[in-house]
């Protein structure tokens, strides 16, 4: 699994007074795609499927399917903006129906549904579209839905320190409908609260309530 880089995004990162917006530019360190590689075992693949991988609609196959593994496993960089909470706002902040598009570790297919993801706000408030580009930061990964939904809630509160924060994801995974037991339709749920959210049973039920997810 990758980790999260963060290094400073201009002069504002590196401002101390709480009056001040901050950024923060938030990249994933590790290495990227070897495409040529990627694109030897496409073919290896498509031989041992017993496929000729030379045909007039599978050569170019092997060059696809790496660049398109290199686009579904590369999130974009984004500046993490937050700003003083100068009203001293202490209600719930939620950005429900998130779009949440990942793969699955075992079995390389994708999963996708969305993300409900809230939290109360501390001494500074997130951008809103910043909720967004965090699920998206570790769902271009090779993953599975209990850890993607816990490493967006524990990035969420290191990195904002908020009262709490709650993360619920809703997603149908493509190896669950198209294979083995070949359920369609059927969502899988997940849930990662901290602070108040989880410690306080008004503050969770408003949050799952708000979420459309039964508590």
């Amino acid at each position: 699994m990758s980790e999260t880089v963060t290094e400073p995004a201009g002069e504002t990162a590196a401002a101390s007074a709480d009056h001040q917006q901050r950024r923060l530019r938030v990249v994933r360190g590790g290495d990227g795609v070897d495409l040529e590689a990627a694109q030897r075992a496409v073919a290896d693949l498509l031989a041992a499927l017993g496929r000729d991988a030379q045909s007039e609609h599978l050569a170019d196959t092997p060059k696809r399917v790496a660049r398109a593994y290199a686009e579904l496993l590369a999130p974009r960089a984004f500046d993490l903006t937050t700003f003083p909470n100068e009203e001293g706002y202490d209600e719930l902040v939620l950005a429900r129906d998130i779009p949440v598009q990942s793969l699955c570790e075992h079995h390389l297919l994708p999963f996708q549904g969305v993300a409900h993801v809230g939290y109360l706000p501390g001494d500074r408030i997130l951008g809103l579209s910043k909720l967004a580009r965090v699920v998206e930061l570790f769902a271009r990964d090779l993953q599975v839905q209990e850890r993607l939904t816990k490493q967006v809630a524990d990035w969420l509160q290191q990195h904002l320190a908020p009262k709490g924060v709650g993360v619920v994801i809703e997603a149908e995974h493509l190896c669950m409908s198209m294979r083995g037991v070949r359920v369609r339709g059927s969502r899988t749920v997940t849930s990662a609260l901290q602070g108040l959210l989880r410690e306080d049973a008004r503050s969770r039920q408003e949050f799952f309530a708000l979420s459309g997810v039964p508590a």
